[in-house]
């Protein structure tokens, strides 16, 4: 049997329910997850969003990533007020690219959706957005630190 032929039965036996894609595509967007896959059986179903490339502007005058801060005292069990939290466990990276200049810094005015930093998580660059406007206050992370599922990153204000 020729390669095409091959490729075309297995095709012609995969019977993808499009209800389940779009389900997942839509966790994928609520979790911040740029990749998810699905296992049943010998049946494996993945679903990626697409890279998204985002402009950045350089800062006025080079900055260096600040000092590893305490978290603040949060006022119930939940993390601080204004705190964008970690969507997973990673690592975290604070530019685009190695020796670039970092996404924000205190005291940027960011808008929602903004890219903040990139999680990296099973070799996947999750970009981290801006859940709402505001100003950066805190950067209570630094650059290549692993970071756990939950944990402040920074807070907006």
């Amino acid at each position: 049997m020729t390669a095409t032929k091959d490729r075309e039965k297995r095709m012609a036996k995969l019977d993808v329910d499009p209800d389940l894609i779009r389900r997942l595509a839509e966790l994928l967007r609520e979790t911040g997850l740029a990749e998810l896959e699905v296992t049943e059986g010998e049946r494996r179903l993945r679903v990626r969003l697409p890279e998204t490339i985002t402009a950045v502007s350089a800062p006025a005058a080079p900055m260096s990533a600040p000092a590893a801060a305490a978290v603040p005292a949060p006022s119930g069990d939940g993390p601080p007020a204004g705190a964008v939290t970690s969507p997973m466990v990673g690592t975290v990276f604070v530019a685009p690219e190695p020796g670039a200049a970092p996404f924000v810094a205190v005291g940027d005015k960011v808008i929602a959706g903004q890219t903040l930093l990139i999680v990296e998580a099973m070799k996947v660059m999750n970009q981290i957005p801006a859940p709402r406007a505001g100003t950066v206050t805190r950067i209570l992370i630094r650059d290549r630190q692993p970071v756990e599922y939950g944990e402040p990153l920074m807070i907006v204000e």
